[in-house]
This record gives C-alpha cells, sequence and structure tokens, in this order.
C-alpha cells in the first residue's frame, strides 16, 4: 500500500528530525560556556582584553580599516574617580540599565515587563549582564588617525548623574557623560530613553577646540559569550549569534562558528547589526543614507564574539564639531514594534524557511488573543480555523482513506496469492484500484499541501515572544514549557492511536509493529516540547478524528446502503 508507506516515511522522517535537532543541540555546536561565578573587571566590563592586541574592535583592511585598542592608554578627565562612583543606573517603566563610565558601555539591562523565570516574578529577565557566563555588553566609541586621542569603548567618562529615574510626568530621559583630553577635543556621549520603548537614541558629540583638523570615524559593537541554560530542551532548538542585514544581501547569521571561521567584512547602507538569542536581542542600528563597514570579530581565546559597524572618516576642522548619531535596540522581539524600527528588523524574529506563512499565521493568532485575551485559547480557535479552511482536502484524504479500509480484506486476499512476487501484487493492487476507481496517492498529498502550514505554526508558536510564560487554564500555567504533569502528552498520543485505528491496517505485519510503536515515540518526544505545541497538535488530532469518523462512517453507509440495493434486484 503506497499510501501507507509514505505516510511510515513522513512519520519516520519527523522523527529523524526531532533527533537530529537533539543531536545538534549537544554535540553538533561547541560546548557553552560552563558555569562560571568570576566577576569581569571594569576594564573588562567596558573594553574586555585589556591593553593592547587582541584588539576586541575591527581591524578589517577595507576603507582604511582602524584598529581600536584597550584604552588605558587613551586619557581624558575623570579617571578612576569616575569607575570609583560605580555605573550609572537608569530606570524606566520598562527596563532598568547599567552605563559603565568606562566608555560610556552599557554593561546591564533588565526587562521590567518579562520575568526571569516562569514561577519567579520578583527577578526581572536581564538581557545584557557584564559577566559568564552569558556576558552581553553593548559597547561604542570613536576612532581616529595612528596618533590622535579619542575615547574608545576603553576610555574613562564623567557622568553628569549616577542616578537616573523616568517620572510620571516625563516621557524620556538623557544621560550624559563627558570625557576631554589636554588638546581641547571634547567628547559627549548621550543616551536617550523613552517612556515604553525599548529603543534607545545614541549619540556622540565630538568638539575639536584643537588648532588642528580631527579625523574621525564612530563605531558601535555588541559583545557575547555563548549562551548556557541548563534548563534548556534537548529537543527545541533555537538559534543564538550574530545577525545583519542590508538591502542588498537581506537578512543574514552570522553564527558563533562562521565568526570564528573567518571575520565579517562588508560595506552597507541601511542596515543593522544585532545579537539574537530566543525571545530577545540588543542591535545597533545606523542612521539611513550613511555607509557602514560591519565587522565580527572573536577575542579572549575564542570565548567572547563580537558583531559591529563603524562609518566612515569624518573630517573635523578645528573649532567646529560634529555629532554621530544612531539607534540601539535590546528587548523582546515583538513583531510590530520591530517593524516600525527599522526595515528588516522585524526578521529577527526566525522564522526560517516559512516565513511567509508564518508571519501572517502570527497576525491571526495576535488578532485572536486581542478577542479572547488568553494565547491557550487563541491557539485552540487558530487550530480549528486552519482546519476549517483545510477541510475540503482533509475530506478528499479521509474518503480515500475510508474506501482504502473498504478494500483492505480484497488487498490481503491478493497478497495471500501473490505472496512474495512483487511485480504480479503491484500489478494486481493497480487493476483493483483502477476498477474501484482509487487512486492510492489520494490520502497522502492532502497532507503534503498543509505540512508547509503546520510547520510555519509550529514555529510561530516556538518563536513568538508574546508568548512566553503565557498561562492557559488548570495546571498549564505556561505554554512556553512542557506540561509538567505529562497530561497533554498523554492525550496526544492517545489521540494519535485513534486515529490510526480508524486508518487502514497495512498488511505488512512490520510496518503495523512500526505503526503501533509511533504513538508511544511521538508521546515521549511532544512530552519534553512547549505545551502550547502539544496542545495546538492534540487540537488537531482530535478535530482530525472527528472529522475522519464522521466521513469514514458516511462512506461505509453508502455502501451497504448500495450492496442492499444490488442484492434486492
Amino acid at each position: 500500500m503506497e499510501n501507507m508507506r509514505l505516510i511510515l516515511i513522513l512519520a519516520l522522517a519527523f522523527v529523524l528530525f526531532l533527533i537530529y535537532q537533539a543531536w545538534v543541540e549537544d554535540y553538533g555546536t561547541p560546548p557553552a560556556t560552563a558555569p562560571q561565578t568570576t566577576e569581569v573587571s571594569s576594564a573588562d566590563s567596558g573594553g574586555g582584553e585589556g591593553v593592547g592586541p587582541p584588539a576586541d574592535t575591527p581591524d578589517a583592511p577595507a576603507v582604511e580599516a582602524p584598529t581600536i585598542r584597550e584604552a588605558p592608554g587613551v586619557s581624558g578627565t575623570g579617571g578612576d574617580a569616575a569607575l570609583d562612583a560605580g555605573p550609572i543606573v537608569v530606570e524606566t517603566d520598562v527596563l532598568r540599565a547599567e552605563i559603565s563610565p568606562r566608555g560610556g558601555t552599557i554593561q546591564s539591562l533588565h526587562l521590567l515587563g518579562y520575568k526571569q523565570e516562569a514561577d519567579d516574578p520578583t527577578r526581572p529577565f536581564q538581557l545584557l549582564k557584564p559577566t559568564t557566563p552569558n556576558l552581553f555588553i553593548v559597547q561604542s566609541g570613536l576612532l581616529g588617525g595612528p596618533n590622535s586621542e579619542l575615547p574608545t569603548h576603553g576610555a574613562v567618562f564623567t557622568p553628569a548623574n549616577t542616578r537616573y529615574t523616568l517620572a510620571e510626568d516625563e516621557d524620556a530621559l538623557l544621560v550624559e557623560l563627558f570625557w576631554e583630553n589636554e588638546t581641547g577635543l571634547r567628547v559627549v556621549k548621550r543616551y536617550r530613553f523613552e517612556r515604553g520603548r525599548y529603543l534607545v537614541h545614541a549619540s556622540q558629540e565630538v568638539i575639536n577646540q584643537s588648532d588642528m583638523p580631527i579625523s574621525v570615524r564612530d563605531y558601535q559593537q555588541l559583545k557575547r559569550t555563548e549562551l548556557y541554560d541548563p534548563n534548556k530542551s534537548s529537543f527545541i532548538h533555537t538559534y543564538t549569534g550574530g545577525v545583519y542585514y542590508g538591502p542588498e544581501v537581506k537578512y543574514k547569521k552570522e553564527s558563533f562558528s562562521d565568526i570564528s571561521k573567518r571575520p565579517l567584512d562588508v560595506t552597507i547602507t541601511d542596515g543593522w547589526v544585532a545579537m539574537i538569542q530566543h525571545y530577545f536581542m540588543a542591535a545597533w542600528i545606523p542612521p539611513s543614507g550613511v555607509e557602514q563597514h560591519f565587522y565580527t570579530k572573536v577575542v579572549d581565546h575564542g570565548s567572547q564574539y563580537i558583531i559591529g559597524a563603524y562609518s566612515p572618516a569624518l573630517s573635523i576642522p578645528a573649532g567646529a564639531s560634529h555629532t554621530f548619531e544612531t539607534q540601539l535596540f535590546a528587548g523582546p522581539k515583538l513583531q510590530d514594534r520591530l517593524a516600525e524600527i527599522a526595515p528588516g528588523l522585524d526578521l529577527a524574529v526566525d522564522y526560517g524557511w516559512l516565513t511567509i506563512l508564518a508571519q501572517p499565521i502570527f497576525w491571526l493568532l495576535n488578532a485572536i488573543h486581542s478577542l479572547v485575551g488568553n494565547w491557550g485559547w487563541s491557539i485552540i480557535i487558530l487550530t480549528i480555523m486552519i482546519k476549517g479552511a483545510f477541510y475540503k482536502l482533509s475530506e478528499t484524504s479521509y474518503k480515500s482513506m475510508a474506501n482504502m479500509r473498504k478494500m483492505t480484506p480484497r488487498i490481503q486476499a491478493l497478497k495471500d496469492r501473490y505472496g512474495d512476487d512483487k511485480e504480479k501484487l503491484n500489478q494486481a493492487f493497480m487493476e483493483l484500484y483502477k476498477k474501484e476507481k482509487i487512486n492510492p496517492l489520494g490520502g497522502c498529498l492532502p497532507i503534503l499541501v498543509q505540512i508547509p502550514v503546520f510547520i510555519a505554526l509550529y514555529w510561530v508558536l516556538l518563536e513568538s515572544v508574546e508568548l512566553r510564560h503565557a498561562p492557559f487554564i488548570l495546571w498549564l500555567d505556561n505554554l512556553t514549557e512542557p506540561d509538567p504533569y505529562y497530561i497533554l502528552p498523554l492525550i496526544m498520543g492517545v489521540s494519535m492511536f485513534v486515529q490510526q485505528k480508524l486508518n487502514p491496517p497495512p498488511p505488512d505485519p512490520m510496518q503495523a509493529k512500526i505503526f503501533m510503536a509511533l504513538p508511544f515515540v511521538f508521546t515521549v518526544f511532544f512530552a519534553f516540547f512547549p505545551s502550547g505545541l502539544v496542545l495546538y497538535w492534540t487540537v488537531n488530532n482530535l478535530l482530525s478524528i472527528t472529522q475522519q469518523w464522521y466521513i469514514t462512517r458516511k462512506v461505509e453507509q453508502a455502501a451497504h446502503g448500495g450492496g442492499g440495493a444490488k442484492k434486492g434486484k
């Protein structure tokens, strides 16, 4: 039975796909940074590698490539007093940040509206962190000629204040840090935080009060270690690493292994660079219309990875000034907000090759949630709507399966008659199918059409931060975590077993045994899946059982009715 074999192959391929993902997660990538409690020094939180090479800043050969070295040698006002005062603390209604006086590095960022753990509402999620494991910091600075003194991310700034809190009657906070040297160069680094937003407006104003023109370019970069999460499921793999975007190249990934093998060296206008992880990201978004050089680098003996951008050199005459503007996004990957900030930024919600289907599916799911207010019920309603959209295709499939089920005794008789003579057996099958007007692939083709939609929905449920820690009902208090009592996976396994019983049994005993094992295998796999995904699959199975039972019953009634009429004649 060719259709049964095809279904078997698809089912086994799906299981192998899950096994492959688990293998890649455990063995196919370099091991994550082991948990440590070592505190990164103040120099490292702002600069990273200490004095001299290896420089953790761009040194690609293109466009008079600059080299940034760590900055204890770059003098400026403030010195140890600014470092002794500790980081600048900034708190808005949605985030709490810590900015180091060394380089104005954003070394810590907590997202107040998101919990670190679902069962601990007192701990907000920490995206940026100056210590290992999971070091992740945001750096920026200025580059000049070989003998120039400009503040890199290792220079020490003097802050205007050490604490900023957004008041109820305020819409924004402006954080300023100052640097100057004895030659008359002054730099003011500014961060503007706004109410309700994860987008930070950043600028570096260069005031040239010396008697000579200076050549300056600005740079921004993101530095992080590999993500270490002891609670991460081995059955669910999501991407953590660098990405960049440009109008010509579109959305490109720069994985940690890619960064280790070869540095990125491209020039792009109207693009951005980012480090992303499951649900969250940080991205530098340069001003539009300005050519930028994107680069990557590995530092700290291969344990830390950098992606960044720097601008072309600009000459600032004596007595003049210039302000370099850019934007930083650091927060959750909320698709509607990302799309408004920069072209292509919403692609950081990585649906893979099925983005064209996944994005409208998410839009529909989000619209349903705006009406019902619960993501669990939204998943159920969406599943019903998708099932309704494919009703006719499913009807064709189930009719074909019902007709095949009706032919099971005759198929078995042919198999008993021809035994191991495959050629005669297949010929007899074809004659039977032709006589009874049955398409042996009729049960599979409609399913194949639906598979891309189901996979797209899988990625929507997996990637959407809107569903993170979302409760449903009763014991299902977190749709992004596995069912703690395994009730939903068991229901799914039972539904899969019932669905198999409605299908025509395979005549091959070995195939029959494999089919009997599949519900158990899938139940084990789904026990480790987020419960939101298992909820979708279970509801889809229950709807399929209902539809298949109804159609099979109609086909059998029609067959009995037709047979009775012939006998009466």
